[in-house]
């Protein structure tokens, strides 16, 4: 019994004394340095077709101020749905847009069903009237995109 115990005290001897460790050494990284990006807005144009909604029960489901992405929409705030081709342009929830006919920004809370292409809703709060007069409409829309690009190094020739 002896002997076993000393087998196993001069193994973990020759263990200890070869360099060897029964922990792990603390593995470190080389840092990389850190990559510069520049941040550039691009501007859009585009030709849509427009018309209007309102927050009516008659209009959309049980929750009338409640939009598609769970913004609460509100009478005084300004804002439009779009479709859902438009969101892969760069008009995703929050983007502001301006309408050309239209006075201020419009903020986008709202998306349209899968069946509209190239069409925007531009909320007119509880004003059916003046969502029947607006109609249908085409006009153009302008937005910014922020698009964030790492700057590419140039190689100099010797």
């Amino acid at each position: 019994m002896q002997k076993k115990y000393l087998y196993l005290f001069l193994t973990v001897l020759v263990f200890v004394f070869s360099g060897c460790s029964i922990f792990p050494k603390q593995i470190t990284l080389k840092k990389s340095p850190p990559q510069k990006y520049t941040i550039e807005k691009k501007e859009f144009e585009l030709i849509v077709t427009a018309t209007a909604y309102t927050s009516h029960k008659s209009q959309t489901d049980k929750t009338p101020f409640l939009a598609a992405w769970n913004n609460r929409l509100k009478p005084s705030v300004k804002s439009i749905a779009v479709s859902r081709d438009l969101l892969d342009r760069g008009l995703t929830n929050g983007t502001y847009v301006t309408i050309d006919g239209l006075h201020g920004r419009y903020k986008v809370l709202d998306k349209m069903n899968k069946r509209w292409k190239k069409k925007i809703d531009i909320y007119m709060g509880t004003n059916i009237k003046k969502a029947r007069r607006w109609g249908k409409r085409k006009v153009t829309i302008r937005w910014k995109k922020k698009s964030i690009e790492p700057v590419k190094k140039i190689k100099k020739k010797s």
